[in-house]
């Protein structure tokens, strides 16, 4: 059987400034099947600029059909970039959590979280005007509340932000914007994934 999966996001999903062969669900998809396991190609519901809300009505307009053996959820960094605190973002995330475990035919164990990187350490951070320090704390609120949903429904968080901030400034991990991530930090979040999207599907 071929395992269908789903990632769901913004910008960092899509793969702003890079091929879409680079994204890291494509990335994902690819090194599964490596290692044997059958799963198609990602279908990704995901745009650069997105928040919680957009997501959300983007989903209802996808006609997606589920089941899906796995999926992904990856977004908040606009939320935070538009100004929202993170009890605006809290449960808008935990909404678009709970129907991500829909989607995997409500098993929450077929549904995994990366945490949101901090563009605040990225060139265009350094040069738009925000205080990085409160960029970082935001986000980090962000991740903390993402975590601690994720842990009470029982979907694992796999937190991509260390990698992100000790490596997202650096020219080889960025895209041509000096905003988004280059191939190589996707490539970076797909090993921290694969672990996850392995033991779902091998289990599957």
């Amino acid at each position: 059987m071929t395992a269908h999966y789903l990632a769901l996001g913004d910008s960092y999903t899509i793969g702003e400034g890079i091929a879409p062969e680079a994204r890291w669900p494509v990335r994902l998809a690819d090194a599964l099947r490596s290692e044997g396991i059958a799963i198609d190609a990602p279908r990704i519901v995901a745009t650069t600029g997105w928040t919680t809300d957009e997501l959300d009505a983007a989903i209802d307009a996808a006609a997606l059909r589920p089941p899906f053996d796995l999926v992904s959820l990856l977004i908040g960094v606009n939320d935070q970039y538009r100004g929202r605190d993170v009890a605006a973002y809290a449960p808008a995330f935990e909404a678009l959590l709970r129907r991500a475990i829909g989607f995997a035919g409500s098993d929450p164990a077929r549904v995994f979280v990366l945490a949101i990187p901090d563009w605040g350490v990225t060139p265009f951070g350094a040069h738009s005007g925000r205080d990085v320090v409160a960029i970082a704390r935001e986000l980090d609120a962000y991740n903390a509340a993402a975590a601690a949903i994720c842990a009470a429904h029982g979907v694992a968080f796999v937190d991509i932000a260390p990698v992100s901030r000790a490596r997202g400034g650096e020219t080889d991990m960025l895209a041509d914007d000096g905003l988004h991530p280059s191939a190589a930090l996707h490539a970076a979040w797909t090993r921290l994934a694969l672990p996850v999207a392995r033991a779902v599907l091998s289990r599957a």
